[in-house]
């Protein structure tokens, strides 16, 4: 039986999780979680084997969490499941330590197949993600985001949602300096002028 925490902030979302995984007899659904710490303090347990995580949760992102989740449990396996778009974040979230990355446009076969997969020790990536990375391969690319660090990219999308400094701080447990400095970094790196800017980036390149 392979256990499976769900950290997700909308509820609508955990339940129609549970309810496709519900008939399985080797997938059981044993905790989930609306936020980062939630999560965490879920896996304090010692219950589960595999996570199903989003990108976007109700305290920080999902990026954040999943570093924690390999500094604290290096060979629990986690798939990404998120909205948002596959080019865009799937190679960070893979070099931060995803098992797997899948949009949650996907069918609901294609998840359990995820699952399984990672399950056992292995990685997944839908073909139309790897027919993209194959492509990338000996490309040069200079999309403005990429040259952001991990940290400055999560400054960057909480920017793009509209959060104030003050607010960037308390979710990432920084200053305001701190996040104000991010902030200039992230202009000058990005080429832009100002947080509107980010914005209007942000959208044209579907990562809000």
């Amino acid at each position: 039986m392979i256990r499976i925490l769900i950290a997700d902030d909308h509820a609508i979302v955990r339940d129609g999780l549970r309810q496709i995984l519900s008939g399985l007899p080797d997938l059981r659904v044993t905790a989930d979680a609306a936020s980062g710490y939630e999560a965490l303090k879920r896996l304090e347990a010692g219950d589960v084997d595999l996570v199903i995580l989003d990108i976007n949760l109700a305290d920080q992102s999902g990026l954040e969490v999943l570093k924690q989740i390999r500094q604290l449990y290096p060979a629990l396996p986690v798939l990404i499941l998120t909205m948002h778009s596959e080019k865009q974040y799937a190679t960070r979230m893979l070099k931060a330590g995803a098992s797997g990355f899948l949009n949650k446009g996907s069918a609901a076969e294609e998840l359990v197949v995820a699952l399984r997969k990672i399950a056992r020790g292995g990685r997944y990536i839908t073909e139309s993600l790897a027919e993209q990375l194959v492509l990338d391969i000996g490309q040069t690319t200079d999309v403005a985001h990429e040259r952001l660090s991990d940290r400055e990219f999560e400054v960057f999308r909480l920017i793009a949602v509209g959060r104030k400094n003050k607010e960037i701080a308390e979710e990432l447990f920084l200053s305001e300096k701190t996040v104000s400095t991010y902030q200039t970094r992230i202009l000058e790196k990005m080429r832009l002028e100002n947080r509107s800017a980010i914005i209007h980036y942000a959208i044209e390149y579907h990562l809000v």
